[in-house]
């Protein structure tokens, strides 16, 4: 199959889309991750699997997502390395700890 420039072009769109949306709700929405969720390209594949199997949410969102999901499931997860690299990295999943040490006085 050839791509022509329109479907390059629609490609680019739609990277860019799915680049900038965010998780509204749930385990890695906004209230887990304030002020605006966790990137979808930076959702763990087994999340997104999970949403495979019980159904995608209805919209866009959920059109967004499943193509992330398909994306991640042949190993094209490179493919958003540019949008990473645009916006600082990966997202960081897992919160730093603070850690501190008290002492006896």
């Amino acid at each position: 199959m050839d791509f022509t420039e329109i479907d390059r072009e629609d490609f680019r769109n739609l990277l860019v889309e799915i680049g900038n949306t965010r998780m509204p709700f749930g385990k890695f929405g906004i209230r887990a991750y304030p002020p605006h969720g966790v990137p979808l390209i930076d959702l763990p594949p087994e999340y997104l699997a999970w949403f495979k199997e019980r159904g995608f949410p209805q919209g866009r969102l959920g059109e967004l997502m499943e193509q992330v999901f398909e994306i991640k499931a042949v190993g094209m997860d490179a493919v958003f390395d540019p949008i990473r690299h645009a916006t600082g990295g990966r997202f960081r999943l897992h919160r730093q700890r603070t850690v501190s040490f008290r002492f006896g006085d």
